[in-house]
């Protein structure tokens, strides 16, 4: 493994672009003559591989460029790690990816199975009516009586009935689905099952007392398919009550806790099932919760460690004396040195918020002088310097080296670096200037941290969460149940309380009773 090579760089133009451009070139180069990587950047026991900066120049035209291959350090590092190894992906690593390939898919084998059945149903329902009228006039039409007026408008009122059916249909059930649940939702399965069940008897009726019998009453026929759309209306109305209407007054409220760092939200939820309730908190979890940020947890776990090691316990009586000694010795230790903690975590937190203010400070006048140098021209100006003007991109690249510094060092005091590549700052700063947003609009994003959606969804997304429940996950809920979310790097734990039953009571006032005195003491100021 050769060593690695930090490369000090700084904003100071176009040309310390192109200097960087040459170096990662330079390097690039190089690397293609090695053995080829994993495209996840995975390790093995034997290799570590990190992929090295991109070969365009950073303030390039192209929008398009690949923001993965970017250093998070953007503005003053560059490392480049080459390796030695031939195989940079380990036996764990292709038995996980394995696995995934079939859980994925199972799952879409499961989604596209629950789908099609619900499609063949739906089209057995709606070719049904129509398959009743036909029929007989298909089999036996020379026997059929003449259909009067009243027969030919029922001909009008099935055919709109199911025009009403269809779009009911599918705005209720043809809809994308937004996840895919363990176990099956069980309103929707009566619901189909019910459906089947229906048109199973209606065909069983129509065929022992119409069909074989071959019924000349042919408005009698119409009418019973006229019977079986006004029923079909009423299983739709069935559905929306049961999967929509049911669930919208608010019967619980859940509490969810982010398991690393403490961060709750409350929500209100109606009558619905464990998976249903925790697919509404994962959709409230990215709105409402601030972005994931493991670097913010390492301060505490850096000082604990500290503290530990300043810690030595000696042996003093030799080695066969009990270990149980030199743990209460450390316990005992750690107890005194935790009475003066406190005051390191206070001078360190103030630390931390001064140079955070000083940061943000700066951020703020550099952001704000960059501003005045972009004009929107108006469009008689547009005519008369026509090689001035810049597009909202090339103005974006125009400003951002006098501002660069001072954001990459804001967004390291505050430990969001991950978060905002230069490519994602460029995009949002050439937005702001196109819709004529100021300066303190820009800033926003950065001064402070947002909801989880607002951060590229490739570095927060997780693509599976784990469900853990000790009762039934399609059971309802009820008061006191506590469910877990887990993904890769932390869990959601749900705690639901149940709306208690509020009763009140009227009192009336009577509006002359409002009648006061003025009491005046005896010995008062001038």
């Amino acid at each position: 493994m050769s060593a690695a090579m930090d490369t000090e760089s700084t904003y100071s133009g176009y040309s310390h672009y192109s200097g960087h451009s040459k170096k990662a070139h330079r390097q690039g180069s190089r690397d293609r003559h090695k053995s080829p990587r994993s495209k996840d950047g995975s390790r093995s026991e034997k290799s570590v591989t990190i992929q090295t900066p991109p070969a365009e120049p950073l303030l390039g035209n192209d929008a398009s460029r690949a923001e993965e291959g970017q250093d998070d350090n953007w503005g003053e590092t560059t490392t480049a790690i080459t390796g030695t190894s031939e195989h940079s992906i380990s036996q764990e690593d292709i038995a996980r990816i394995s696995k995934d390939l079939e859980d994925s898919v199972g799952l879409d084998c499961k989604r596209y199975l629950g789908l099609t059945v619900a499609a063949v149903l739906g089209l057995l329902v709606f070719l049904t009516p129509i398959a009743f009228i036909l029929l007989p006039q298909i089999l036996w039409r020379d026997d059929l009586e003449p259909c009067g007026t009243v027969c030919e408008g029922l001909f009008i009122s099935v055919a709109f009935k199911l025009l009403i059916l269809l779009i009911g249909t599918w705005a209720l059930f043809f809809r994308q689905p937004k996840a895919d649940l363990p176990r099956v939702f069980v309103f929707r399965a009566l619901l189909l099952v019910l459906i089947f069940l229906f048109v199973f008897s209606y065909w069983l009726f129509y065929g022992v007392r119409i069909l074989d019998s071959k019924d000349t009453n042919y408005q009698g026929i119409v009418q019973y398919a006229v019977s079986l759309v006004d029923a079909l209306l009423f299983i739709h109305y069935l559905a929306i009550v049961l999967l929509e209407l049911r669930q919208l007054q608010p019967t619980f409220t859940v509490k969810v806790v982010r398991s690393t760092d403490g961060e709750a939200r409350y929500y209100s939820l109606g009558h619905l099932s464990i998976q249903r309730a925790a697919l509404v908190v994962l959709e409230n979890y990215y709105r409402d919760f601030t972005v994931y940020n493991p670097a913010l947890l390492t301060a505490s776990k850096t000082r604990a460690a500290k503290h530990m090691a300043g810690l030595k316990v000696y042996n003093v009586d030799g080695p066969g004396n009990n270990a149980s000694g030199q743990s209460r010795a450390m316990i005992a230790a750690a107890a005194r040195h935790r009475d003066s903690s406190h005051n390191e975590l206070y001078y360190e937190e103030a630390d931390h918020e001064r140079r955070v203010k000083k940061r943000r400070a700066r951020l703020v006048v550099a952001v704000e002088e960059a501003f005045t140098h972009i004009k929107r021209l108006q469009a008689e100006e547009q005519q008369k310097a026509p090689g001035e003007m810049m597009d909202p991109r090339e103005a974006a690249q125009a400003i951002f080296p006098s501002m660069a510094r001072a954001l990459q060092k804001y967004l390291r005091t505050t430990r969001q670096q991950q978060y905002h590549s230069m490519e994602s700052i460029l995009q949002h700063l050439s937005f702001c200037i196109t819709n004529n947003m100021t300066p303190k609009a820009f800033l926003e994003r950065y001064l402070n941290p947002g909801p989880t959606l607002q951060y590229d969804r490739d570095r927060w997304f997780s693509k599976q969460w784990t469900l853990v429940s000790e009762e039934a996950v399609t059971s309802g809920l009820q008061d006191g149940v506590v469910f877990v979310l887990k993904c890769l790097d932390f869990s959601l734990v749900v705690n639901v309380k149940k709306i208690p039953f509020i009763k009140l009571s009227e009192e009336f006032i009577d509006p002359k009773s409002h009648k006061f005195v003025l009491r005046l003491q005896s010995e008062t100021s001038v």
